[in-house]
C-alpha cells in the first residue's frame, strides 16, 4: 500500500511545541544539536537491530527501516543546506520531495543493517558541521523552494525536530528492540524483588485459591512468574519481546510472544476459560497513553467477574526516553498520575480496591494498583 504523502508545512515547530513528540525549539541551543544528533543515531542503530525493523505497524505507516532511510537522507540534505548557507549569501535550496525519494530509493526494500551504517555516517558528518559553527554565522540565511526563510540557527533546530520526531514515531518498536538486544542482561540484573513487589505478590496470592490462573503481561526475565508459582498459582507467561520468550522457553517454561493491545488473549491451555487474575508489574508503563484504555478493557474482557488485576507504573507527567535501570538502551516510558488512573480504571471494567505509592531503587516513584473485575 502506498504511503499517503505528507503535505504539511512543519516550519511551525520553530514557533510552538510539537503536540505529537513534545519537541520545543526554543529550548534547543544550537551548540547542543550535534550531541543530540549523535545520540539519536545510536537509538536508530538499536531500532534497526530489533525484531520489528522491517514490519509496518499498519499498511499506510512506514516501518522503522523506512523511517530510518528518511532520517539518513534528512541528515545528508541538511548537511548540504548548511554548507550552502555558509558558502553563499541567501541561497535557495533545491526542492527535495521526501515522498518521491521513498518510492524511488525503495525504502521498503532496504536492508536494516546497511541503513544503520549509512544513517550513522550521515549523522556524524552533519554533526561535525554543526560542531564548527560559531556565533557569528548563526544568522546567515537560506530559503527553501517554497519561500520559507531560515537562518543557520533555525534550520539546525528544524533539522533536529525532524529526527527527534521520527524517533518518537518508532518509540514502541525502539523499546522492544532495546529489550530484544539485552534480554539476558536485563534478566541478570532483575533477579531480586523489592519489598513492595513481594508485598504485592503476597497480597494477590492471598486473594486467590491454589491453582488459580494468572495472565502475566510482560514476563521479562521470569522472576515474578516463579514467585507467583511458588505461592501456589498457575501462570501464563507472555511478553511482547521475542528474546524474553526465548529465554523463558530455554528455562523450560511455556511462554508466548503476545501484544496485549491487538493479539488474542485467550488462554489456550485451559480451553479459553477466563483468567482469575492479571499481573502487570512494570510492563504497561511502555504502553502509549492513548492505547492504555484499550489494553485495560481487553484485559478485563478476558478475566472472570470478580477476578483481580495488579498493575504498577511509574509516577509522573507525560512520556520520555529513559536509559536508566537494568539496561542502558533508550526505552520510551509513559508516566501516570494517580488521579488519572483512578479515573481511567473504572471506565475499562476495573474497580480500584486500593493503590500505593513507593520509591524505586533510583529515586523514581511507583504507583501500584489492585483492582477487581467488575461483575457484568
Amino acid at each position: 500500500m502506498t504511503i499517503e504523502p505528507d503535505t504539511k508545512d512543519w516550519t511551525w515547530v520553530l514557533d510552538a511545541p510539537c503536540a505529537e513528540c513534545g519537541f520545543v525549539a526554543a529550548d534547543v541551543a544550537v551548540a547542543d544539536v550535534a550531541a543530540v544528533i549523535r545520540a539519536n543515531a545510536e537509538l536508530w542503530r538499536v531500532v534497526l537491530q530489533g525484531p520489528q525493523a522491517r514490519r509496518r505497524p499498519r499498511p499506510d505507516v512506514w516501518s522503522p527501516t523506512e523511517y530510518a532511510c528518511h532520517v539518513r537522507d534528512v541528515h545528508a540534505i541538511f548537511d548540504e543546506r548548511v554548507a550552502l548557507m555558509l558558502s553563499e549569501d541567501g541561497p535557495t535550496f533545491a526542492n527535495w520531495d521526501q515522498d518521491a525519494s521513498a518510492v524511488e530509493l525503495r525504502y521498503d526494500c532496504a536492508d536494516p543493517s546497511e541503513v544503520a551504517g549509512d544513517l550513522s555516517a550521515n549523522a556524524e558528518a552533519v554533526a561535525r558541521r554543526y560542531d564548527t559553527l560559531t556565533a557569528d554565522v548563526l544568522e546567515r540565511t537560506g530559503y527553501r523552494s517554497n519561500g520559507s526563510a531560515f537562518t543557520i540557527g533555525s534550520i539546525a533546530r528544524y533539522h533536529l525536530h525532524d529526527v527527534v520526531h521520527h524517533a518518537w514515531d518508532v518509540r514502541r518498536e525502539a523499546t522492544v528492540a532495546a529489550y530484544q538486544g539485552r534480554a539476558a542482561q536485563y534478566r541478570a540484573a532483575s533477579t531480586s524483588s523489592s519489598a513492595d513487589v513481594e508485598a504485592a505478590l503476597d497480597d494477590l496470592a492471598s486473594r486467590l485459591a491454589p491453582g488459580s490462573r494468572v495472565l502475566e503481561i510482560g514476563s521479562g526475565g521470569g522472576r515474578d512468574a516463579l514467585a507467583l508459582e511458588a505461592r501456589g498459582l498457575s501462570v501464563r507467561r507472555t511478553d511482547i519481546t521475542p528474546a524474553f520468550v526465548a529465554l523463558l522457553r530455554e528455562a523450560g517454561h511455556r511462554a508466548d510472544v503476545l501484544d496485549p493491545l491487538v493479539e488474542d488473549l485467550t488462554d489456550g491451555e485451559r480451553g479459553g476459560q477466563p483468567y482469575d487474575a492479571v499481573w502487570a508489574n512494570a510492563s504497561l508503563l511502555h504502553v502509549e497513553r492513548a492505547d492504555l484504555p484499550t489494553v485495560l478493557s481487553r484485559l478485563a474482557a478476558t478475566t472472570r467477574p470478580g477476578g483481580w488485576f495488579r498493575l504498577s507504573v511509574k509516577e509522573g507527567v507525560g512520556e520520555g526516553w529513559s536509559t536508566h535501570g537494568s539496561i542502558d538502551a533508550p526505552r520510551m516510558f509513559t508516566y501516570w498520575r494517580a488521579a488519572d488512573l483512578d479515573a481511567l480504571l473504572p471506565t475499562t471494567g476495573w474497580r480500584v480496591e486500593h493503590s500505593t505509592t513507593g520509591d524505586g531503587l533510583r529515586g523514581e516513584r511507583w504507583l501500584g494498583y489492585l483492582a477487581r473485575r467488575e461483575h457484568e
